[in-house]
């Protein structure tokens, strides 16, 4: 299994409305695109979220979340969490709005 197909409906659904929306495959999963920048997608282990450098640190406050590191170095300004975490509401769309936060500030690909 690369990524879980339901959990990835469930960030799709959230994104979807935004005119400026895509999807693209990369880190072995899939990857949902605000103006040509990731702002999150899921992989075979769960769910991740580019939040910034900046919100890393409120990121990881977030119960079930851990640093991003698919190398075994941490990337700056990713987090992931896993599928039962990915799956509650409440943390998705917590994770989600700081990932959009950050992702606003950059410029359009």
């Amino acid at each position: 299994m690369a990524y879980d197909e339901g959990m990835a409906q469930l960030l799709r659904e959230s994104l979807a409305e935004a005119p400026d929306y895509s999807e693209r495959k990369m880190f072995g999963g899939l990857c949902f695109m605000l103006a040509g920048n990731m702002v999150c997608g899921v992989h075979r282990r769960g769910g991740m979220f580019r939040v910034g450098a900046a919100r890393v640190e409120a990121a990881l406050a977030v119960p079930g979340t851990r640093p991003m590191d698919f190398t075994g170095r941490p990337m700056t300004g990713f987090v992931e969490i896993g599928y039962d975490e990915l799956g509650d509401d409440d943390t998705r769309a917590a994770l989600l709005a700081m990932a959009r936060s950050h992702v606003a500030t950059l410029p359009p690909k």
